[in-house]
């Protein structure tokens, strides 16, 4: 069932090649390759599932609150970099399997192993759904030895519900390599794809964990808009870049040459993302960032699309593409360059912060 959908993305993936897409070539390696098993954050921890056809697993946990981020990718096999066509064939050794980053603040592992346990036959050996194969077998990959005992409980749990032997694999990871890009956020692309998850798990996830924030607790909101009425906000260019993955035109932007004190905020949602003073110029006809405001704020994923190893940024709360992130920055800019698209941001001088809510921004226009 699955393959009949890839089938179809044959098509859309050599239209999508004949796009224009950021054309520097620079080693992301080192970053895709740290990504695969250091979290974003400093307390964030990372785990890996695999449940079958990971792209109904990546869209399950990613409506559960705490998961920073999901990633789909191959995991324990035997081969360098794998393609999708290798894997498929059940020879490689590799799992379908995504990676998630949490906040153990705000979810614990335990939560996280019960619920991917909810979407599995764990009894299923090299089967979930209509998909069969070594690859879609089902495991719990892990980096750290702490992670053991509470994955060995929650199995022990689901034992004594099964008169069948539970054969969810419990191992540390291996290797892992990220999937091609067409095969990240599958069902958010795609929305009547296919899944071996019932929906209604979708819908018991976003709901097992709730915030404890109370209802008087005030907060800038910043929420993601539809599709119809980020059409009828957006520029034609700026629907484009920031729902479809292109990419604006070099030194022939808004904000290449903006260097003025202020923010850049989401084009979509109005959420700062960057601020003026890590700006730099960096030759590369896009506006370049050292780092954003908060590295929360932004959401980081493998992307090699156009023959290249590429890190995505996209923003975490209006989900929209902002562009890439490279390591060619000048070590005392951190090493790191954001390249955004103009397209992606609005940018608010220092003058008019206040007067458009920004006003708690303003210090950050003092670290110089």
């Amino acid at each position: 069932m699955k393959k009949v959908f890839l089938l179809l993305l044959l098509g859309l993936g050599l239209f999508m090649l004949s796009k224009f897409g950021f054309s520097q070539k620079t080693n992301s390696s080192k970053i895709i390759k740290e990504q695969a098993t250091n979290p974003i954050g400093k307390k964030d921890q990372v785990i890996y599932f695999a449940g079958g056809c990971f792209w109904g697993t990546e869209h399950f946990f990613k409506q559960v609150r705490g998961v920073i981020a999901t990633e789909v990718g191959y995991a324990n096999g035997h081969l360098k970099n794998p393609s999708y066509e290798q894997v498929s064939t059940g020879k490689t050794g590799f799992a379908e399997t995504v990676k998630v980053t949490y906040d153990p603040e705000a979810v614990d592992l335990k939560l996280l192993v019960d619920l991917f346990l909810k979407t599995i036959d764990p009894t299923s050996i090299n089967k979930q759904g209509n998909d069969i194969g070594t690859q879609y077998r089902t495991g719990i990959y892990y980096t750290n030895d702490s992670a053991i005992p509470v994955i060995k409980e929650s199995l022990a749990e689901m034992a004594k519900k099964y008169p069948a032997k539970i054969v969810v694999e419990l191992e540390p990871l291996q290797n892992y390599y990220d999937a091609e890009a067409y095969h990240q956020k599958y069902l958010d692309k795609n929305p009547g794809g296919y899944c071996h998850i019932d929906p209604e798990l979708f819908e018991m996830a976003r709901k097992t964990n709730p915030s404890t924030a109370k209802a008087t607790d005030v907060s800038p909101t910043f929420k993601k808009k539809d599709q119809s009425t980020l059409k009828k906000e957006l520029t034609a260019l700026q629907y484009d870049v920031t729902q479809n993955q292109a990419t604006e035109r070099a030194f022939d932007n808004a904000y290449n040459d903006e260097f003025r004190d202020g923010i850049y905020v989401d084009i979509t949602t109005g959420e700062p993302l960057f601020v003026s003073t890590d700006k730099f110029e960096s030759g590369c006809g896009w506006p370049s960032f050292s780092k954003p405001i908060n590295p929360k704020l932004v959401e980081e994923l493998a992307d090699n699309s156009h023959g290249m190893r590429r890190t995505e940024v996209r923003s975490k709360t209006g989900d929209a593409h902002l562009g890439h992130v490279f390591d060619d920055s000048p070590a005392d800019k951190g090493g790191l360059r954001y390249c955004i698209n103009s397209a992606s941001l609005q940018f608010v001088p220092k003058e008019e912060m206040k007067a458009k809510g920004y006003e708690k921004y303003l210090p950050l226009l003092a670290k110089k």
